[in-house]
């Protein structure tokens, strides 16, 4: 029986993909098979030897520590695409938010509770202070056009605005189903410069991080209006803040709330609410549950965030699995025969045989981390 480990509750639709007479899930395995989790923090968790997999439930792994699983040689994956409309729809939503002043004027309106007959007056009287610019015709620039970008690109575009997007490993499928009105520009800079909207769909890693900074907002035209609804430190708060002080932007919308930037005039903070749809909660679950029933039974790997990708068909017979250090290559498919099926990833590698390998050789070879047999 496989132990399927719940860190959060994962909706029902994805739990019951598993093989009730192969699986068990639960949330208090303490030696699961794989663990399936969403927002729940995993850098304090001890690790069992007899885990194979982690399957997070959305597309950021910052809640995983993947390099620590890359070494116990336990695959982590991700669901990129699973919540893309769920996202593009609340970035559309903050395009609107960022111009028409909504939310200030919905607070600014609940105050005139009480005046009587006075509050048509005083709405005509008060309205001005909330006008703001349409989105037709403005240039929306897009960081990143991953799943969720390239629907934010089309969403927008339908919309009336003009795209110039950024993203040094756009696909070729992405590229042949944008407009051909669309701007891909190879400098990052230039999405700073042509933009009057901006918004970042990237991980958050060392090189993304501050994305959004001093030095980048003073390329920007002014009133610039920014949207994140990727991660919190793609944008850097002081740096944002001074910006709408001085009018250099004239709105950012965050779904990463921090004490810093609450409250604050011209910033919309939303509390993280893009992947919380019904419909993404169950996308997000059925391919965790895809990702880590395809793993499990026949060794694939597709999507995941620490290990390199093999695409497998059925396990006929007997199958190897090898989690090894990408150097070890050449010494693995010299115990595995040529017959091997082989990837590598950074400093990780991954190689599969369809027969039986003595275990115990492969583990002789410095770098070899995991061996599993099916």
């Amino acid at each position: 029986m496989y132990n399927i480990l719940t860190l959060n509750k994962i909706a029902a639709c994805g739990t019951d993909k598993f093989d009730k007479t192969k699986y068990a899930c639960a949330d208090n395995f303490e030696n699961p098979t794989a663990i399936m989790v969403r927002s729940a923090s995993m850098h304090e968790m001890e690790l069992s030897p007899e885990t194979l997999a982690i399957a997070r439930a959305g597309a950021g792994t910052n809640n995983i520590p993947s390099d620590v699983c890359a070494e116990k040689g336990i695959v982590v994956f991700n669901t990129p695409g699973a919540n893309a409309n769920a996202v593009k729809e609340l970035v559309i939503c903050g395009l609107f938010l960022a111009s028409r002043r909504v939310t200030a004027a919905y607070d600014w309106c609940k105050g005139l509770k009480g005046e009587g007959e006075a509050v048509g007056k005083l709405v005509e009287k008060g309205k001005s202070q909330f006008a703001g610019p349409e989105i037709m015709g403005k240039t929306l620039g897009v960081i990143g056009m991953g799943a969720i970008g390239f629907k934010v690109a089309q969403a927008a575009e339908a919309l009336g605005m003009k795209i110039v997007g950024y993203d040094p490993f756009i696909s070729e499928g992405v590229k042949s189903a944008l407009s051909a009105d669309t701007e891909i520009v190879e400098d990052i800079n230039d999405i700073f410069q042509k933009s009057d909207y901006i918004t970042i769909h990237v991980p958050l890693n060392d090189a993304t991080k501050n994305t959004v900074n001093k030095d980048t907002l003073a390329l920007c035209k002014d009133g610039v209006r920014i949207l994140n609804f990727a991660r919190g430190g793609l944008v850097n708060n002081d740096d944002i803040k001074a910006a709408l002080e001085s009018g250099k932007a004239a709105a950012y919308v965050t779904d990463f709330p921090s004490d810093d930037v609450i409250g604050v005039d011209g910033i919309i903070a939303i509390p993280h609410l893009g992947a919380s749809t019904p419909e993404s909660e169950d996308n997000c679950a059925m391919m965790a549950a895809d990702e880590l029933i395809a793993y499990i039974e026949k060794g694939e790997i597709i999507n995941s965030v620490n290990m390199p990708r093999m695409p497998l068909d059925k396990v006929d017979g007997q199958r190897t699995c090898i989690i090894h250090k990408a150097d070890a290559a050449e010494a693995v498919k010299s115990v595995a025969g040529d017959d091997v099926k082989q990837a590598v990833r950074g400093a990780m590698g991954y190689t599969v045989v369809d027969k039986a390998l003595d275990a115990d050789s492969l583990y002789a070879i410095d770098g070899v981390i995991k061996v599993r047999v099916i």
